[in-house]
């Protein structure tokens, strides 16, 4: 049950990471102001790691891919982990 959880948190987690990646598409959106600030603040926590070792490729920033699949591998691994142990 607890695995579970942790799996539908990953999908929450994975969806407002599209909503905040879906948002930077629109330039008059006002960071500051609520609700964006919070998913910038929840979103950017992660991304950032990224963005700290994967440097832009012109005009494109590649490193929410590679937060995607890092959290796709991580989910993945989970269910797994899950299934040999049987819960």
């Amino acid at each position: 049950m607890i695995g579970y959880s942790i799996i539908k948190l990953l999908d929450l987690y994975a969806t407002l990471l599209v909503v905040r990646i879906l948002l930077t598409w629109f330039p008059n959106i006002k960071w500051e102001n609520q609700p964006f600030a919070a998913l910038k603040k929840v979103a950017d926590i992660y991304l950032e790691q990224f963005r700290k070792v994967i440097p832009p490729v012109g005009i494109l920033d590649i490193s929410p891919i590679v937060a995607f699949i890092v959290l796709s591998l991580i989910r993945f691994l989970l269910i797994k982990i899950l299934v040999v142990i049987g819960i």
